[in-house]
């Protein structure tokens, strides 16, 4: 096995301090008794405290929970059937185009698609509210679950499914039966990245969203325009803490999966 350059391993360090010595600086300010973000008082839960009893902040942060856990399995859902579609159906005009309407939230700045949804919801005379966001965030989410879904149906060996086919499976059967198992990991690895992006959404809920449905975003955010306070760090640490957990469920999960295979 070729061993690491030195200069490779200070340059991963580098990277690695980048990416995660920020979050570490906020998960370990989030224990600081002081009401002085900057200024460490001593080790304390207080602030994790004075989430708990803020209802305004935890109404955002269930509303943000359940946005994310709906629109995350309606874009893997929807994402993955437009992905068997793309891989798996027969030639038909205009699939070039539906490619690329399928693809265009991933290049688009979300401004533009936030400003696009909130005029077909005022079009539409839609109230404004938890399904607006779940459905504004199905729509960014869905094209990431197609290109993660999409890409691993590519590397897997059709005969296993026309195997399938000719011992007597339909279509469908096939396809619950082989295709699904099989491309299972990219699915779950799909709906994690759509309800992380959901979780952290912050341009397309504010177009989208109505009064009394702030998402935890959108709620940092106002709280933070007016100075940062060291109960946003507890929030903050909960939700990498979330995430993490989700994140570490899963692996376990695809080993499981591929031994059992």
């Amino acid at each position: 096995m070729a061993r690491l350059s030195r200069f490779n391993m200070v340059s991963l360090a580098l990277g690695l301090a980048f990416l995660y010595l920020p979050i570490l600086i906020l998960v370990v300010y989030s224990f600081n008794a002081s009401r002085l973000v900057t200024v460490w008082g001593g080790w304390s839960l207080r602030w994790y405290g004075e989430f708990f009893n803020d209802r305004a902040m935890l109404e955002a942060a269930w509303m943000s929970l359940r946005v994310g856990l709906c629109s995350a399995t309606l874009a893997t859902f929807i994402g993955t059937m437009a992905a068997v579609a793309l891989s798996r159906g027969r030639q038909f005009r205009g699939r070039t185009l539906f490619s690329g309407m399928l693809y265009a939230p991933l290049v688009m700045p979300e401004v533009i698609t936030g400003l696009t949804l909130l005029l077909l919801f005022v079009a539409l005379n839609a109230e404004r509210g938890f399904w607006t966001v779940t459905i504004a965030h199905s729509t960014l989410t869905m094209c990431f679950v197609t290109v993660v879904v999409q890409s691993r149906l590519g590397t897997i060996d059709r005969s296993l499914e026309e195997a399938a086919m000719d011992l007597g499976c339909g279509p469908v059967a096939a396809l619950a039966r082989v295709t699904l198992p099989l491309i299972a990991p990219a699915i779950v690895a799909g709906w994690l990245l759509a309800f992380t992006l959901s979780l952290d959404d912050l341009v397309i809920a504010s177009f989208t969203t109505g009064p009394g449905s702030a998402t935890l975003p959108i709620r940092i955010y106002s709280e933070v325009r007016l100075g940062v306070k060291p109960e946003i760090n507890a929030i903050c640490s909960l939700i990498i803490a979330l995430v993490a957990l989700i994140v570490v469920a899963a692996s376990l999960g695809a080993k499981l999966h591929q031994r059992a295979r």
